[in-house]
């Protein structure tokens, strides 16, 4: 019956004539992911005439090609036809072909702990180094940016599109403080095969993680993880660039669209069909859930690419905190459910893995400095401990301990964060440490509540590069997540 609805399609486009239909070629760029259709694309030349002459490149870079124009193609394959809507190009006659969610695929062993989670679940373990994957380069793969883009635009949090403001450098560093290997090829399978005994998951599309479980490459099976915040979905346009080659393109879309060939694509490359009429394989049936928005302008992928690279260094922050008498009471409690939360609770916000976090302790003095690098779960238990019973002193020397910050403290390799509720009344003056440094080896973000000088706080923190947030309308915790982060 196959073979039947197989040849009825072809006689179909050859116009009925009961001769062997047209033969043509057309030449196609495509992304280097659908290789893996070759045979598809050998019934199609077998039952259509129409022979499709590829040329594989990866998805972000043919997506440039096309967006310059005059690529001499008549036809354009990619997971998506998204990428040439950032660069403003106008979109050629598109019809899509199959379907695939970006997924994560996950080792027995850690799926159990990961179904029905979060993409702030998935940071969570990747920043506490409780999960570890590879996934493509962003840079240079189709699968790679839109799960950066997934986990961007739950991180972001407003149901929207993202926008270049709501593109945050510490929102992905926990992320992916779990990333292994970031593979420059289209598709992180191979490297998958070769690491899968050192990582735990792999950041793909949900039909490269089931080719990768019936490939017998693999010694532990995957499990694919759908995200419940929502995935980018990826719909593989064939799109028509040469109109001279319209019926051509009807030919060929019309085969790739009948069920035989829908049917062949499903189960050779476990791609969804895009005919929503024809039953699934049993492992194509899970739902993928919300579908998220792309972002609408290049500038928005630009953004994410930087704090990327910026998020994928290794960060160190220095918090000088004011542990003077006049922080007693509910100050002093705030300050340690920062700490409480930062190290032990969810999310995007959690100190994370390969982060070194130096807490300096002042008073009318230095009290103490105590430095802990995030390297597992008891790393982190120490870091919310550490406020738990601190002495607090008389007097507020804040210029004094910040000079001890820069000193000594290591400050000058990341960011320091100043919290203090007083005005300075010993120690060093804010003038005498801005002459003692006048060029500042880190910048000073301040978080100001109580009765801190706002004047002298804004004053240092914009010479260093930094800036002042105000706690005292709203959340110290608030204060600290915004202030926080790569720089």
């Amino acid at each position: 019956m196959r073979r039947l609805a197989v040849l009825l399609v072809a006689a179909l486009l050859a116009g009925c004539t009961g001769g062997a239909p047209e033969t043509t070629t057309l030449t196609v760029l495509a992304g280097a992911e659908l290789a893996d259709l070759a045979p598809v694309l050998a019934d199609l030349r077998r039952d259509t005439g129409v022979e499709l002459r590829v040329e594989y490149r990866p998805t972000l870079r043919a997506g440039e090609e096309l967006a310059r124009g005059g690529t001499g193609y008549d036809l354009a394959w990619l997971s998506s036809n998204r990428y040439l809507k950032l660069r403003g190009a106008e979109l050629p006659l598109s019809t899509s072909v199959m379907l695939s969610p970006l997924v994560m695929g996950v080792k027995a062993g850690k799926a159990a702990q990961l179904r029905d989670a979060s993409w702030a679940d998935v940071a969570q373990r990747a920043g506490a180094g409780e999960l570890t994957y590879v996934m493509a380069d962003p840079r240079v793969s189709g699968a790679g940016l839109s799960a950066l883009i997934g986990v961007a635009t739950a991180a972001a949090g407003t149901g929207a599109a993202l926008r270049p403001q709501d593109v945050a450098c510490d929102k992905l560093q926990g992320f992916l403080a779990g990333r292994v290997a970031s593979v420059p090829a289209e598709d992180p399978a191979e490297e998958y095969v070769t690491r899968q005994d050192e990582v735990d998951a792999v950041l793909a599309h949900e039909s490269t993680v089931l080719s990768l479980n019936a490939s017998g490459k693999l010694r532990e099976p995957l499990e694919v993880v759908y995200p419940r915040d929502g995935i980018v979905l990826s719909d593989y346009p064939l799109m028509l660039l040469d109109r001279g080659k319209r019926a051509a393109y009807d030919r060929v879309v019309a085969w790739l669209r009948a069920e035989p060939a829908q049917r062949a694509i499903m189960e050779r490359t476990f791609r969804r069909p895009a005919n929503p009429d024809l039953p699934r394989d049993a492992r194509l049936r899970a739902p993928v859930g919300n579908a998220l928005y792309f972002p609408a302008t290049q500038d928005v992928v630009d953004a994410l690419l930087a704090a990327h690279d910026r998020a994928g260094r290794p960060t160190r922050v220095v918090f000088v905190l004011d542990h003077s008498t006049s922080m007693e009471g509910p100050r002093i409690a705030g300050l340690r459910q920062a700490f409480e939360v930062l190290s032990r609770g969810g999310g995007f916000d959690r100190f994370r893995l390969g982060e070194t976090v130096v807490v300096v302790r002042f008073a009318g003095t230095v009290l103490d400095e105590r430095a802990v690098t995030v390297r597992g779960p008891a790393d982190l238990d120490a870091l919310a401990g550490l406020l738990a019973s601190a002495p607090l002193a008389d007097h507020t020397a804040i210029w004094s301990a910040l000079d001890h910050a820069y000193r000594g403290a290591g400050a000058g390799e990341g960011s320091v964060v100043l919290m203090t509720d007083g005005e300075n009344n010993a120690g060093m003056s804010a003038e005498e440490f801005l002459a003692a440094w006048p060029d500042p080896p880190a910048p000073v973000y301040a978080i100001r509540f109580g009765e801190a000088d706002p004047v002298a706080l804004d004053r240092v923190a914009r010479a260093t590069g930094g800036r002042v947030v105000d706690a005292g309308a709203g959340s110290l915790l608030e204060a600290v997540r915004e202030i926080r982060g790569c720089r």
